[in-house]
């Protein structure tokens, strides 16, 4: 994109608009295709991160029972398994479909109203507009 980026989180319209938190542009009628095509691309990320998710949680169903775990051994038990998962990953460990029947997608806790426009940092429209002119040069996909 001809400038130096930092990574990003991604999040959805509830967030403030930050430039370490990319969200989708309001969905409104005065969209351009661009935005639109930014959008979409936005939320196929997020869906992959979700199955990411999804599948870690059924290959490690310990991270389905953490209450009873200690608050103190909790982000050592979900380090270790994000480790493993990637092991796992990486060397083509066998993904078994089943484990998935035991884990439902569950909607993360996020804020129930749009965060107010104050929140917003205005450097970070300039990042999500060089990651929607990116898009655009990336074509369909």
């Amino acid at each position: 994109m001809g400038k130096a980026q930092k990574y990003v989180l991604l999040g959805d319209a509830t967030y403030p608009l930050q430039d370490w938190i990319l969200k989708p542009y309001q969905e409104d009628e005065n969209l351009t295709q661009r935005q639109l095509q930014f959008n979409y691309r936005l939320k196929r990320a997020h869906s992959v991160i979700e199955n990411a998710f999804l599948r870690l949680k059924a290959r490690w169903q310990i991270l389905l029972k953490c209450d009873d775990c200690s608050l103190e051994l909790l982000p050592t038990l979900v380090l270790a398994c994000c480790i493993l998962h990637n092991v796992c990953e990486a060397h083509d460990n066998p993904f078994n479909e089943e484990w998935l029947e035991g884990t439902e997608p569950t909607e993360l806790p996020k804020p129930c109203q749009p965060a107010p426009t104050a929140m917003e940092d205005g450097r970070a429209e300039q990042v999500r507009e060089l990651m929607c002119q990116y898009f655009e040069s990336c074509g369909e996909g």
